[in-house]
């Protein structure tokens, strides 16, 4: 889904890690340990969300059965979202499987897997009159902090203010509430929201960006992507991938 720049300036991120490389694990360590380790948001149904206390969602069935066919243990690690790059780069996880937008900036960064689905972002509001970026002139709008929305909705002319949150729960709660005009975010969270939720009177505006979403892992550590990259085209071909999609999704929503 999601999300640009804002995890503690690429630059400086890329500057540290010059100073103090550390190796990732390999695909045969992560596979000789049993347990790969993966770094998530869980926040953002029905990507990755917790339900019942048990952690759930598209991203997290995708993730499982990669693991499974690796022959290894997943361990999910639910991190606040802009931290997760920098956590990664730090190898507190071997992978992070999140919704990240893949972006020139980040890619500096960390190396991204072949995409894991494509979408785009949308403006969502329980005011009648605010469905496209015109509607929005003069108006509070909510987003996720480090997010792709958030640096995309603070570029529209006009907004009064961009006002920022951890969470993109938080963000749609804002909105709800009447702290914000409008809420953007991923439009398949929009239409989820929508549905659940059909007394707030929410209603889902104009796409205003689209985007390719992918998971990440450090730099260099090319076994593993290749591994990651292999099981997923594997999932696909085989129908898995669509199986696990049109659970969550009613369609496929693969990257054509």
């Amino acid at each position: 889904m999601k999300k640009i720049t804002l995890f503690l300036g690429v630059v400086g991120l890329i500057a540290s890690l010059s100073i103090a490389p550390t190796q990732a694990k390999s695909l045969e360590e992560i596979q000789s340990s049993g347990k790969i380790i993966i770094g998530t948001d869980g926040t953002f149904p029905p990507f990755q969300y917790f339900d019942g206390g048990n952690l759930t969602g598209f991203e997290i069935d995708i993730g499982n059965e990669v693991a499974r066919r690796l022959g290894v243990t997943p361990e999910w690690k639910p991190m606040s979202f802009d931290s997760l790059l920098a956590g990664l780069t730090q190898d507190r996880w071997d992978i992070v499987i999140a919704s990240f937008t893949i972006t020139d900036e980040r890619a500096k960064a960390v190396h991204f897997t072949s995409p894991l689905y494509c979408t785009g972002g949308v403006i969502v509001s329980n005011q009648p009159g605010i469905k496209g970026a015109t509607d929005l002139n003069g108006k509070v709008v909510s987003a996720q902090t480090g997010s792709t929305y958030f640096q995309k909705a603070s570029t529209i002319p006009g907004i009064k203010q961009v006002r920022n949150f951890a969470s993109d729960s938080d963000a749609r709660n804002a909105m709800v509430s009447g702290r914000a005009d409008a809420w953007v975010t991923d439009k398949f969270v929009a239409k989820l929201s929508v549905e659940k939720q059909p007394t707030r009177g929410m209603t889902v505006g104009d796409y205003l960006f689209s985007e390719k979403v992918a998971s990440a892992v450090k730099n260099n550590n090319d076994s593993l992507a290749a591994a990651y990259d292999t099981t997923l085209a594997d999932m696909q071909s085989d129908g898995t991938y669509e199986k696990i999609s049109k659970k969550w999704f009613n369609e496929d929503i693969r990257c054509l």
